[in-house]
């Protein structure tokens, strides 16, 4: 059941983030915790806004795309909507940024604090539809447990 999942690495990423600060340090190990419990998929981590862009951040996987205009893609559509993207097949989407051929679905969550976006959240999967509902409350509630760390 997706809900105990999510409710089991929300208490383990809690539980690393506990009375640190650090976002760097958070998002490292949030990245880690996905990429090592979530199945299914092939990268998970972090964009920064700098600068009018998305700038990538802590990761796991393969090597990425390093700079993202915010509008662009899965990731810049997320930064610019500040809305979730639940995206089944990654190549149907307009403007998506292949950074790896082998994703072919996609979630990213925005991540936003005292209405300031800081980043955004990716996790990709080389299966098509792979992100569903109820990813997108667990996924949303892990980057909303990384924003509670946020000063």
């Amino acid at each position: 059941m997706k809900s105990t999942f999510y409710a089991e690495i929300l208490a383990q990423a809690k539980g690393l983030m506990n009375g640190e600060t650090d976002l760097i340090a958070n998002m490292a190990n949030l990245s880690a915790v996905i990429f090592n419990s979530m199945e299914r998929i092939n990268w998970a981590g972090f964009y920064l806004y700098k600068d009018e862009q998305l700038v990538l951040g802590p990761f796991q996987g393969k090597p990425a795309c390093i700079r993202i205009p915010v509008g662009r893609g899965v990731c810049g559509t997320a930064a610019a909507s500040r809305e979730t993207q639940v995206v089944e097949d990654v190549h149907a989407f307009a403007g998506h940024i292949a950074c790896d051929a082998a994703s072919n679905s996609e979630i990213v969550v925005p991540l936003v604090h005292k209405g300031e976006l800081i980043g955004v959240l990716d996790i990709d999967s080389p299966d098509f539809a792979r992100f569903d509902a109820d990813d997108k409350v667990g996924v949303e509630a892990l980057a909303n447990a990384l924003m509670d760390t946020f000063q």
